[in-house]
């Protein structure tokens, strides 16, 4: 029989203190709510009841909640100053020619238009040619669908900042 011992960042997570806990979650995500059905669960057996936790966190958001969790990401191509989170996730516009971030510009600003909201893409992998393409393709979407991709989007983002907390050392 094997045992799998508690990843030394989930034991972390899960012994903070309820407002240190619920100021490493707004870290994860923006929305309060989703923090705090993640708090209510506490402690976490294991990444995988916290990812599960998440998930069903997630598909319980609100538009308010939703809109709330947006604001907290920066549009693509222009991390925020002194946030080594989102400067990480948006490295593959770090080194995009000039014409591209002046494009990603304006089609940020577009959407934002269209959708009264920030264009959300997980975008950690990802190139500054596929963010493009993908906020190009999204354009067209229409409002109750790019709601969905959207809500699809930050689980993907939630979970991959999720797994660096509990994985951290």
């Amino acid at each position: 029989m094997t045992s799998t011992a508690t990843p030394p960042g989930l034991a972390r997570f899960n012994a903070l203190e309820e407002q240190a806990a619920h100021t490493a979650l707004l870290e994860v995500c923006a929305s309060t709510a989703w923090a705090r059905r993640l708090l209510a669960a506490r402690p976490y057996a294991d990444p995988d009841a916290l990812y599960a936790a998440s998930d069903a966190a997630m598909a319980a958001l609100t538009e308010a909640d939703l809109a709330e969790a947006m604001a907290g990401h920066p549009p693509i191509g222009r991390p925020r100053p002194g946030d080594p989170t989102s400067a990480r996730e948006q490295r593959g516009m770090a080194g995009a020619p000039d014409e591209l971030r002046a494009e990603m510009l304006e089609l940020n600003l577009a959407y934002q238009e269209r959708f009264g909201h920030v264009f959300l893409i997980c975008a950690t992998g990802r190139t500054a040619e596929e963010m493009r393409d993908a906020v190009r393709e999204r354009l067209g979407n229409p409002p109750e669908k790019e709601r969905e991709i959207v809500r699809t989007e930050l689980g993907k983002i939630n979970r991959i900042r999720l797994t660096r907390l509990v994985e951290e050392d």
